[in-house]
């Protein structure tokens, strides 16, 4: 008995799993090594096979010309990764946040390898990630996030063009709306730390012989470890604010409105 596949179907699926492969390589929390080598390419099957019915007719244009194919697949995985890099550069904003108060709080020195991230990480900067990804699934914001990748789907079809104009506003904006959001995390902790500066300065000045400055990094250390929880209080509401316009810019750049 032979089992006739629809040639239309499988290339559509091919192709949508291409670019969701490259889609969850970048974008966070998926291209983290918490999610497991065999789980990924798994996830985007499963990504591309609810969409697949929407696609047969763009596959159906494409066939079995290899050269139509090959193109087709090299756009799928340039697609993919820039709505990936969209996506993972508003989540930055939180790391970076941390990295900021590891660096003014004294963390810096202390950087450790991260058994998850396999490199090099400061200490605030991997717990705030760690954190924001936990409070991603605990709130289902990862849903918000699979469901505006999905869109792209109906917004850039597999025979659509990357609109480089929209991708290079967003990323321009992005980056903005990335250092806004890390100031805004870390902004209450870093005005303490940058007051205590201020106050072990004065110090110094007032009574050289108290050596204020051999004080700094202990009382930076105590500060940063006693008053975290005002930063760690404002992840919640930052991660909403930065999953809608996440979603909202690979809606754009797709094609969507």
């Amino acid at each position: 008995m032979s089992l006739a596949l629809p040639q239309a179907q499988l290339i559509a699926v091919l192709l949508a799993t291409v670019r969701a492969a490259a889609w969850l390589s970048v974008s966070p929390p998926f291209n983290g090594p918490a999610v497991p080598a065999p789980v990924k390419p798994l996830l985007a099957v499963a990504l591309a096979l609810p969409v697949s019915g929407l696609l047969t007719g763009q596959a159906a244009t494409i066939g079995l010309d290899t050269s139509r194919l090959l193109i087709a697949l090299v756009e799928q995985v340039v697609v993919g990764a820039a709505l990936g890099f969209l996506t993972a550069l508003f989540f930055a904003a939180v790391q970076a946040a941390g990295d900021l108060l590891d660096l003014l709080g004294g963390f810096s020195m202390a950087f450790a390898f991260d058994p998850m991230g396999t490199n090099q990480s400061s200490v605030f900067g991997r717990f705030y990630n760690v954190l924001a990804i936990t409070l991603l699934f605990v709130t289902d914001g990862y849903q918000l996030v699979l469901r505006g990748f999905l869109e792209s789907y109906s917004t850039l079809p597999l025979t659509g063009t990357l609109s480089l104009a929209t991708l290079d506003k967003l990323l321009t904006s992005g980056i903005t709306h990335m250092f806004t959001a890390a100031l805004e995390i870390a902004g209450p902790l870093a005005a303490v730390l940058f007051c205590a500066d201020l106050a072990l300065g004065l110090l110094n000045r007032v009574a050289p012989a108290l050596n204020a400055f051999s004080l700094g990094f202990p009382a930076k250390i105590f500060l940063v470890l006693s008053l975290g929880g005002l930063a760690i209080a404002l992840l919640p509401r930052a991660i909403h604010s930065l999953v809608i316009p996440a979603v909202e810019a690979v809606i754009t750049v797709s094609g969507g409105k």
